[in-house]
């Protein structure tokens, strides 16, 4: 009965779908470049410089690729083999050649495009699967159906370049041994890739919806919006890579790909590296709708959440535009990239106009080949540019935004940037690290998250795809700068488990220059204990330079060991403890993660402050921790049970706590001075903290004091319960009465 109600309603969506389409236009292009768009387009070749320059630097590549002949050769490659990279390379070859076809009325480009579709017709109609096996949907052209549909949404493209220059009988050829088969194989051959919420199904989505409308296919269109109706999959089924596929009652398609990972405020549950991949098919389908189906109002969907998920994802970048490595995230991927080049045109020209990305375009230094690239240069000809200023600010989770989130907190021109991550798990891509932090410095790592375990693209590392230390190291608690207990990762590192919580928002606020603050528990990582961890980046005048204040708060029920790693990056200048290293160089643990660290040096507290310093890119940082002198001070480094090299050798401090029930870690990680080495002159090298404490900790506050080494002391104090920005509080420590209103207070005291 359920089908046949769900084949009723698609029957009604595709009606709605068709009969509205009667009055559309059958001309070509109708996806990204339009007849008009064109025609404005031509009419400004040599006047608009950025917009002139890309054309020049495309048609040089195109041409370069035009004489050397095309190859399409018999797939057998991962990620980074020759067939694999090929195949890549021809699709977007063909993609630029398409837009030249339109933009300089060349006819070779057309030439080019039609010749090599015909070797993909005549090679894919007996094409077998990609012989490669290790993906759970295998594609023809590339060993997974995501880069399939890769092609075909660049493909898409092209084809709607030279439509109408393509004879009736070479469209209908094309339409029948190409591109219908392909759409159905990555659709319907696919269901476990292609009716799911996942980047990989957007791809698939736009790419059936794209040839779609090229062809003026309602099924397909059908298709790419709402899913299959009947996939023939079992609820709750999960796919090779730990996916989510399905759960009873779950939409699919590129509708519900849209709803579902992206919060209110446009941030992608899988974590900015992977949106940043996902917003290519997700805005370059969107203006396919936008132009060839208005009706559908894409771009206005779920209150045009996509152009918020561009703004949200610039944000998510430091002051070099390299985006923060949340979960699967490969480090140094930034807004330079062509996706972003992509997304900040189509923001700009489909959105508000919103003159500061006219400063990362202008950064990117290319636009693309169409209305939107044309704008954008256009107005930055006419001067209309702003800098793009990043603020503080706390992006939701969820699709309804209440599945915790991601914040960071800035000073001045990025010159301290903390990333606080209280999220839901992120789907597959999701690391276990609730309430973990990193720390920059301009575009420096200070305090590093360690991202993928993956060499990108190259093939010598495992065919370019993601390693096995990607699950027994990167997705592990104990590789992130948050608390483990009892040497196991949260939810026991169990993806089903991890996919039904998030953290929660204790409290957020900005609105002080001097004093910034983010605030989340963690409930369910740990069953029985409460993690609460508020971080705040505070600029006093007794110190030279802004510093993060941190505090993590535990209430467990147990008596529990305690392991808070600091991931830093440098070279170790001086502590105030003394330690041993051993003779030879063992792992941690077993397993979780800890088999692949090495004990280094191992030592305990002279006093209850404990302070390490380092020295990174020229600039001097500090460490300072409330600690017990039963704690104990674990040097560590990556790099056990890794035979084949394929984890970085990155240092960690690690404070371990044993046998202790509630407790409270407070630390500060404090910049200062620098260095030359040029001059060889060292400025301010030693730390301005003299000691630091938690002076009360209770069910309704937490508080802890900074002595600097002029004796002057300053006071943080958390409310733990009712942080209504109204709220009155009041908290006696010893013989000092303290009153505040809001969720915390700081002051220096007199």
């Amino acid at each position: 009965m359920t089908m046949i109600v769900n084949n009723v309603i698609r029957l009604l969506t595709l009606m709605t779908l068709i009969f509205p389409l009667i009055g559309h236009a059958s001309e070509h292009p109708r996806l990204i470049l339009t007849k008009d768009g064109v025609d404005t387009i031509r009419k400004n070749l040599g006047q608009v410089p950025l917009f002139d320059a890309s054309v020049e630097r495309v048609k040089e590549a195109v041409d370069a690729e035009i004489a050397l002949g095309i190859d399409t050769p018999i797939p057998r490659d991962y990620s980074g083999g020759y067939t694999h990279e090929r195949h890549k390379r021809n699709f977007r070859t063909a993609q630029q050649a398409g837009a030249l076809f339109q933009i300089l009325q060349d006819e070779k480009y057309a030439r080019y495009v039609r010749d090599m579709l015909f070797q993909y017709e005549a090679m894919y109609k007996d094409l077998p699967v990609h012989p490669k096996e290790r993906s759970y949907a295998r594609g023809k052209l590339f060993w997974q159906c995501l880069n399939d549909s890769n092609w075909l949404v660049f493909m898409a493209q092209a084809y709607d370049a030279i439509y109408t220059w393509l004879s009736e009988r070479e469209r209908q050829q094309l339409n029948r041994n190409l591109f219908r088969p392909f759409a159905d194989f990555i659709s319907l051959q696919n269901p476990k890739f292609y009716n799911r919420v996942h980047n990989h199904s957007t791809w698939g989505n736009a790419a059936v919806g794209m040839i779609g409308l090229v062809m003026n296919d309602e099924e397909l269109i059908a298709r790419a919006l709402y899913g299959i109706a009947d996939d023939g999959l079992e609820a709750g089924l999960k796919d090779d890579d730990g996916g989510f596929i399905k759960v009873e009652g779950q939409k699919a398609g590129f509708l519900a790909n849209l709803e579902e990972p992206f919060s209110p405020d446009g941030y992608y549950t899988e974590g900015p590296y992977y949106q940043r991949y996902a917003m290519y098919p997700f805005l370059i389908f969107a203006i396919a709708m936008h132009n060839a189906r208005p009706e559908m109002k894409v771009f206005e969907h779920k209150d045009g959440v996509l152009l918020k998920a561009v703004d949200a994802l610039l944000n998510l970048t430091d002051a070099d535009g390299e985006f923060f490595p949340l979960n699967d995230g490969q480090k140094g991927m930034s807004y330079h990239s062509g996706s972003l080049v992509t997304a900040v045109d189509i923001a700009y020209h489909y959105g508000n106009r919103n003159p500061q990305l006219l400063s990362i375009a202008h950064t990117q230094n290319q636009v693309l080949l169409d209305q939107a690239g044309l704008q954008v240069a256009m107005d930055i000809r006419d001067g209309k540019t702003q800098p793009f200023l990043k603020q503080s600010v706390n992006l939701t989770d969820g699709p309804d935004g209440t599945q915790g989130g991601v914040g960071v907190l800035r000073y001045g021109d990025e010159d301290l940037s903390l990333v606080f991550k209280y999220a839901a798990q992120g789907l597959s891509h999701g690391h276990y690290d609730k309430l973990s932090y990193s720390l920059y410095d301009k575009g420096d790592e200070v305090i590093q998250d360690y991202g993928l375990t993956r060499f990108v693209n190259i093939e010598q590392k495992g065919g370019g795809n993601y390693l096995k230390e990607n699950k027994t190291w990167a997705k592990q608690t104990i590789a992130h700068n948050t608390l483990t207990l009892n040497q196991a990762s949260h939810f026991n590192g169990d993806y089903a488990t991890g996919s039904q919580h998030h953290s929660e928002l204790h409290f957020f606020d900005a609105s002080r220059s001097d004093v910034q603050v983010l605030s989340a528990r963690e409930t369910n990582a740990y069953p029985g204990t409460e993690m609460h961890r508020t971080m705040a980046m505070i600029k006093s005048p007794t110190f030279e330079k802004p510093f993060v204040l941190d505090i993590m708060k535990v209430v467990s029920g147990t008596r529990n060991e305690y392991d808070l790693p600091l991931y830093f990056m440098g070279q170790v200048m001086k502590t105030n403890f003394a330690y041993q290293s051993p003779p030879s160089l063992n792992p941690l643990g077993n397993k979780n993660g800890y088999q692949h660290l090495y004990l280094e040096a191992k030592g305990y507290p002279a006093s209850e402050t404990t302070q390490l310093s380092w020295l990174n890119q020229g600039k001097f940082y500090t460490l300072t921790s409330s600690t017990s002198t039963t704690d104990e001070l674990l040097f560590a480094r990556l790099g056990a049970n890794d035979p084949d090299f394929n984890l970085r050798r990155d240092a960690a401090l690690i404070i371990r706590r044993r046998d202790t029930g509630n407790t409270v870690f407070a630390s500060a990680i404090e910049p200062h001075g620098s260095y030359s080495p040029v001059s060889e002159l060292s400025v301010n090298s030693s730390s301005n903290i003299s000691n630091l404490k938690v002076m009360a900790d209770n069910s309704d506050y937490t508080a802890v004091a900074i002595e600097d080494r002029k004796k002057q002391l300053s006071v943080f104090i958390v409310a733990n319960k009712d942080v209504s920005a109204s709220k009155r509080h009041k908290l006696k420590i010893g013989q000092q009465l303290y009153r505040w209103k809001g969720p915390y207070h700081f002051a220096i005291e007199e």
